[in-house]
């Protein structure tokens, strides 16, 4: 572009007033005809590149909470070496111009020492360049730069270019506002975004598991180092201490988490269904086989199964489960093909499994492929120190599911669920302070708004006139009664909850008229 040259009167020398002006009022003209003046930038960095016959122009715009500089417009510059266009406060020549809050024009690239290799692949000019970067103020505070990179001329000064610079700078503080307030929107709303990314991971990991106690604080330790291996886990305790919560904290804090979490419960399932379960069929592999089927081993490839009841598993099952876990291989019912399946292994019992080894009805080889990493998780009765926070945490939760408005708990309330054992643990809980909140007509939960089991005080008061032997048959037979419906009529899980044998209880059901089957199809809820 030939520039319209004069000669200045006061100084005699060649004098481009005529361009700059020209140029200036293309750049007003530009901001005044835009609607969104940081649309305007790029356009504008062309009109400098043209008017100065340099190949690169660049906005960096000063983020006011990372305390960078990062390049926010450009033209001439590719995608790739704007996103090298970072720098911290005094860093260098951008840097030092925010710092400094004045302008800086290097002559001779190769000869200067503050001219970074950041700089050297931003720009990607050679040693004999010239590099001329200028502070944008707003108010007397520096709110970006403006650059460009040219050939280098001996002849000369480029006073006029950083002047022409400046005041370019000068009419797009508007423009770099907006585009600054732009760039820290978006950085917000990143960071937001991460923040609950990272508050649902936590959430999925351990909000849904209350506890205070030292013994819960060493569970969650435990679950914290062993969620970061590969390594199998077992989990033991008793029926409704959480154990599947415990398994989906391992999933969600391991490198798994993105990957599949299939849940099976060995218990539920019938037994010549199992392995159809697990491994999947073929076409025709059995009577109503009428296509293929993947197992769970497949779906959870790559992810996490968590194997619940495991106890319960066949001995037939067992045999292709050791398997699994030494080889990570299987065949699905009615197919030859060997599939291969990459999982982890959380497992749970709340059997005692040594004493099944013992009767045959548990594999130790199983066992001990299983026991890699056993996780011991306490009864409730073990940490009563938790009930208070179990039970705001459930009266929350059924304020919100009913549209309740239950407000607090009496203290001799608070006592009775203190001093009761909790044989069903924190499910028992929960099943009682849900029942408690719909008899809590007064938005308050008080001692008569508690099942009969936690009312022993009362109960022996009522029986006093019975005697002693009337007494103590009334709290056995709703003792029996109630862990019959929590095992749903099981005799043997019964007598293991109760710690009395088959025979005994048997005698006691045949004392007190107990039908065992009765209760194989009721609720675990709290009588």
């Amino acid at each position: 572009m030939e520039r319209d040259t004069t000669i200045c009167n006061h100084s005699g020398q060649p004098c481009n007033i005529n361009d700059e002006m020209n140029l200036l009022f293309d750049i007003s003209q530009t901001l005044i005809r835009s609607q969104d003046v940081s649309s305007t930038l790029s356009p504008i960095l062309k009109m400098v590149c043209t008017h100065l016959n340099s190949d690169s122009s660049f906005l960096a715009i000063l983020n006011r909470q990372r305390s960078q500089i990062v390049v926010g417009e450009s033209y001439g510059l590719s995608p790739a070496q704007e996103s090298k266009g970072k720098f911290k406060v005094g860093e260098g020549v951008i840097g030092r111009v925010v710092e400094l809050a004045r302008p800086v024009v290097i002559e001779n690239l190769g000869d200067s020492k503050f001219f970074s290799n950041k700089m050297n692949q931003l720009t990607n000019r050679g040693a004999n360049d010239t590099f001329i970067c200028v502070p944008i103020f707003q108010e007397e505070q520096v709110v970006g730069t403006l650059s460009t990179t040219m050939s280098f001329s001996p002849k000369n000064n480029y006073e006029s270019e950083k002047r022409l610079l400046s005041i370019i700078g000068t009419m797009l503080v508007q423009a770099v506002k907006t585009k600054r307030t732009q760039m820290e929107e978006i950085e917000k709303l990143r960071a937001e975004n991460l923040g609950l990314k990272q508050t649902s991971s936590k959430a999925k990991n351990f909000s849904s598991i209350i506890g205070n106690s030292s013994k819960m604080k060493d569970v969650f330790n435990q679950v914290s180092l062993v969620a970061k291996t590969q390594s199998t886990v077992l989990i033991r305790g008793e029926s409704g201490i959480g154990k599947e919560m415990i398994a989906d904290s391992i999933h969600f804090s391991s490198d798994r988490a993105e990957k599949p979490f299939i849940k099976v419960n060995c218990s539920a399932i019938p037994e010549a269904l199992i392995e159809s379960e697990l491994f999947g069929h073929e076409r025709g592999a059995f009577t109503g086989a009428d296509s293929r089927r993947k197992g769970r081993f497949e779906l959870a490839d790559g992810g996490t199964i968590f194997l619940d009841e495991i106890g319960d598993l066949p001995m037939s099952t067992q045999v292709k489960l050791l398997r699994v876990i030494q080889e990570r291989t299987f065949e699905r019912l009615g197919g030859t093909e060997t599939l291969k399946t990459d999982v982890r292994f959380v497992c749970a019992t709340n059997r005692n499994l040594e004493e099944l080894m013992n009767t045959g009805e548990f594999r130790e080889d199983l066992f001990y492929r299983i026991n890699v990493f056993p996780l011991f998780i306490p009864a409730l009765r073990e940490r009563k120190n938790d009930i208070p926070l179990l039970v705001d945490h459930f009266i929350q939760k059924y304020n919100k599911q009913n549209n309740a408005s239950i407000h607090r708990i009496t203290q001799r309330a608070m006592d009775r669920l203190m001093m009761y054992s909790w044989p069903g643990n924190v499910r028992e809980l929960e099943n009682t302070i849900e029942r408690a909140c719909i008899m809590a007509h007064d938005n308050v939960i008080h001692s008569y708004s508690l099942p009969t089991t936690l009312q022993i005080e009362e109960n022996i008061g009522e029986h006093k006139k019975d005697g002693l032997e009337e007494t103590i048959s009334s709290i056995e037979k709703q003792v029996i009664q109630k862990a019959l419906t929590e095992n749903k009529g099981s005799i043997r899980r019964t007598s293991e909850q109760l710690k009395i044998s088959e025979r005994k209880l048997g005698l006691r059901l045949s004392k007190y008229n107990i039908k065992a089957s009765d209760y194989k199809n009721k609720k675990n809820t709290p009588i």
